[in-house]
């Protein structure tokens, strides 16, 4: 379980270590005509192209600050962003880091692994089956197990983007809806904004982590598939996200493939950003109405993610 203090001790210790992302105002027309503002969090501008690096950063300070961090490193499992933060973390405070991937992870977020100076191993094709093998990977050798959206540290980083919106919004927020894979983000920005906005967790019909878990009353396996799998494919929601979405009432939203693939080319011809799948489910909520604001109701959208292959966005003559 993690709390606001949490969140705000992890912004002063990732302080200088992180971009401030910008915040985009933009007409709420397009996307739900009855909000009153409407801004995008331009968070897939953050170091490694993810909100990741901000929890990776996080869990890797406080465990050197508190004597945790050895020398043979980090060890994670990751399908691809959670990867690049902690190896990107690892080089910034010195050490080393290896990194487990599915066989399925895309090619470039492989190669900037590589790039980054980490170690890759792929093993399986699902998530899961990856953090299997870290889990080993870290008990055999000592170093520092870094999970992707389970921990402590790392879901409060991730929060601390939840106080970023405060500050450039000054409070004036009433909803923020983001991408729910195994929820890290989630539960750190509702922890953040417990008591001043509502947080909309939006996911694939094929992966719904945060659907199955609030109906069945705890975190439950299911199965994982579609476009956003690259991204999203956590088996499960994490323990600390189900705990923090069932505490702030973190409202869930699904929508389809189809639905986040019109998104993803829609943030691009509208606004030019170019985000990965797993970002667009958040604003497919919007062009869906799996999610629909009230009149008047101020909504942020965080796009967290932009490492995919942007070819298949451009329009060739």
């Amino acid at each position: 379980m993690i709390e606001l203090q949490d969140v705000q001790a992890a912004a002063g210790r990732v302080a200088g270590r992180v971009r401030e992302t910008p915040l985009l105002a933009i007409d709420p027309a397009p996307l739900a005509a009855a909000a009153a503002r409407m801004w995008l969090k331009l968070e897939q501008v953050q170091h490694t192209g993810s909100f990741k690096a901000r929890g990776a950063f996080n869990h890797i300070l406080a465990a050197r600050a508190g004597g945790r961090l050895p020398a043979e490193g980090v060890v994670a499992a990751s399908g691809g962003n959670a990867g690049l933060a902690f190896a990107y973390a690892a080089a910034q405070v010195g050490v080393p880091a290896e990194v487990f991937v599915p066989e399925t992870a895309p090619a470039v977020k492989v190669a900037r692994l590589r790039a980054l100076g980490a170690a890759v191993v792929q093993v399986g094709t699902r998530y899961a089956e990856a953090q299997e093998a870290a889990t080993k990977r870290a008990a055999d050798t000592g170093a520092l197990l870094c999970h992707a959206y389970d921990q402590p540290d790392v879901c409060a980083g991730q929060g601390t983007l939840g106080l970023e919106i405060l500050d450039q919004t000054g409070g004036d927020v009433d909803t923020v809806l983001l991408a729910v894979g195994g929820g890290g983000l989630m539960a750190g920005v509702a922890a953040a904004l417990e008591g001043r906005a509502r947080v909309v967790g939006v996911e694939p019909e094929t992966i719904p982590t945060l659907e199955r878990a609030l109906s069945a009353g705890r975190p439950v396996d299911v199965p994982v598939s579609g476009v956003a799998a690259d991204s999203l494919g956590a088996t499960r929601l994490g323990d600390i996200a189900h705990a923090v979405a069932v505490r702030t009432g973190v409202v869930p939203a699904l929508v389809t493939d189809d639905a986040i693939i019109e998104a993803r080319r829609f943030v691009w011809e509208e606004y030019r950003q170019v985000v990965e799948h797993g970002t667009a489910t958040a604003v497919a909520a919007l062009r869906t109405g799996a999610y629909r604001p009230a009149p008047g109701e101020r909504v942020v959208v965080v796009l967290c993610g932009a490492n995919t292959d942007p070819t298949d966005l451009i329009d060739r003559p």
